[in-house]
């Protein structure tokens, strides 16, 4: 897992119009090479008038799969240039479709390079991009007695409350970057003179918009 990456925030689209041609990009998440071809499918169900419905995306960890489809425009205009702005904005797990109608005026190699990658650049700024960091959630247990004085000195540290749980002792679910592990066990344990209980949980991911 890697321990940070950037995607796109959510699914969603955005329409430009250049000389006449409206373009359409349709942006979604996706981790795997399956979910990708059946979002590109139903968009060209869906889009089945269009003149062109092209597509890109990149997947995995290390950009193991990427593919391009310039549907019917000239060869290398379409797909590559929405795949090359995925790679300019180091995003993961991202598949985009640009619909275009054609307008009645030929733009040129040039031209439709230009604008299929403005198209998908447009696009991802209206979604929006998320970085996702590998969090480790710690548990620590503490006496009631201990809440008020944890509470606060989290809510105004670099870690991040998860949640609370009111049992027979109180539980704090905290999120903490897996280098950050060994300082933050330390920093419990001073804090409640040795008494607070700490285990580890799961590893997750955490979302913050940039």
């Amino acid at each position: 897992m890697l321990p940070r990456y950037n995607t796109v925030k959510q699914a969603g689209e955005h329409e430009i119009i250049i000389q006449k041609s409206r373009f359409i990009a349709h942006i979604k998440r996706s981790e795997s090479e399956l979910g990708a071809q059946e979002f590109i499918q139903a968009l060209k169900k869906k889009y089945w008038d269009a003149s062109h419905n092209c597509s890109a995306y990149l997947i995995g960890e290390h950009d193991q799969i990427q593919k391009a489809n310039d549907d019917g425009e000239p060869s290398g205009t379409a797909g590559v240039p929405i795949l090359e702005v995925l790679k300019k904005r180091k995003l993961k797990d991202t598949v985009v479709v640009v619909t275009r109608y054609f307008g009645g005026i030929k733009l040129g190699a040039g031209g439709l390079i230009r604008a299929y990658g403005k198209a998908t650049s447009e696009g991802l700024d209206a979604v929006g991009i998320v970085e996702r960091k590998l969090m480790q959630v710690c548990h620590v247990k503490i006496d009631y007695s201990w809440l008020g004085k944890i509470e606060n000195e989290l809510r105004s540290s670099i870690y991040i409350l998860k949640n609370i749980q009111y049992l027979e002792n109180v539980e704090v679910e905290v999120f903490v970057e897996e280098e950050k592990q060994q300082a933050f066990t330390e920093w419990m344990i001073e804090l409640t003179n040795g008494q607070a209980e700490i285990t580890k949980g799961e590893m997750t991911y955490l979302e913050s918009d940039i």
